[in-house]
């Protein structure tokens, strides 16, 4: 029996034995992500679409992207030396399907580029994502082109390996130097709102080796908190667009979920299961405990550290700077690059 590729990753982040041996590295390719990184620099461009009268986007991390790609080297005004073709359309949360397909319609028509690969060297910019339609140029949009969208993406619209989701933008400035090695009164921290489910809330409240903050306090800052803390424990959900910044503090994520993840932020370049533990709701806060106590402290210094070396790559810019966010971004735009050219009979 096998499994989707993102149903693998789920099952292998979930049972990863916690006594692998971990490295400071987060990446999955050491060796070949900086030469690639250089050659994408150097080499990537793209062809922007005559943008709308109007162009507006759902969320602050959509307009910056936005705004930076189009200010960027990266951009050409030469199509045919373009690697990739970027639609820059408003594929909000309001789009229906049919304004999806009138948008793809109108640059089939007046443009050669999309039919050359069904839009396979396209990519759009849609934090909720686009839902399913039975129009050729909405199916065509939502299988063949790249969707770049927010994290965590609305279950059921995001296609792993294909799509991209954007690294949250953070509330906190991250420390300048990466955290020294800590110690810690509580297993973990959990901000307020960070878990929803309200049996698992309810056993951390009661569990005194964790610290929930029910309410904003002005006596310890939340920046503070995250530093002083050795987990930081999210529910999979909206609230988890803050794992960046409990990375940048030196605070290990624990992800509680039961679904496949899909979307986490630059899987085409980080080991995630080098920086975050990932356990399921079903088992309650016993689980919880029963998984953390399992990282040994040299593994946790490991995973403490690659955190904190990914944690850079979650950093927006209004100047992109490199191996922020928006260059990460790029990075993995760039190894999509290679697209497959399908065949007009599949659509006679």
């Amino acid at each position: 029996m096998s499994f989707p590729p993102f149903l693998c990753f789920f099952f292998f982040v979930s049972f990863l034995p916690l006594s692998t041996p971990l490295t400071s590295s987060p990446y999955l390719s050491p060796t070949i992500f900086h030469p690639n990184y250089q050659k994408m620099t150097q080499n990537f461009k793209i062809y922007a679409y005559p943008p709308p009268e109007t162009l507006s986007f759902d969320s602050q991390v959509e307009s910056l992207f936005y705004s930076s790609l189009i200010h960027s080297h990266f951009i050409t005004q030469n199509p045919e030396e373009a690697h990739l073709f970027f639609i820059p359309f408003s594929f909000h949360s309001g789009l229906s399907a049919r304004a999806a397909a009138y948008v793809v319609g109108n640059y089939r028509t007046e443009f050669i580029y999309w039919n050359r690969t069904l839009g396979a060297d396209h990519f759009f910019l849609s934090c909720s994502g686009i839902v399913h339609g039975a129009d050729r140029n909405v199916v065509e949009l939502k299988k063949n082109s790249v969707q770049v969208s927010c994290f965590p993406t609305t279950a059921g619209l995001f296609i792993p390996h294909k799509d991209v989701s954007l690294p949250p933008l953070a509330n906190v400035h991250a420390p300048v130097h990466a955290p020294g090695r800590k110690s810690s009164s509580y297993l973990g921290y959990v901000k307020y709102n960070w878990v929803k489910e309200s049996n698992i809330k309810e056993q951390l409240l009661a569990d005194p080796e964790f610290e929930v903050e029910s309410e904003p306090s002005d006596q310890v800052t939340y920046e503070e908190r995250l530093a002083g803390s050795k987990f930081c424990l999210f529910e999979y959900g909206p609230e988890i667009s803050a794992i960046g910044e409990a990375m940048s503090f030196g605070c290990v994520p624990v992800v509680i979920t039961d679904r496949p993840i899909q979307d986490l932020p630059l899987m085409d370049l980080l080991t995630w299961q080098q920086i975050a533990v990932f356990v399921g709701l079903s088992g309650g806060v016993n689980e919880i405990k029963r998984v953390l106590g399992r990282v040994v402290m040299a593994e946790y210094e490991d995973m403490r550290e690659s955190a904190a070396v990914a944690s850079k790559h979650f950093v927006w810019n209004d100047t992109p700077q490199p191996f922020d966010a928006f260059y990460m971004v790029m990075y993995q735009l760039w190894l999509r690059r290679h697209t497959i050219r399908y065949a007009e009979r599949e659509w006679a």
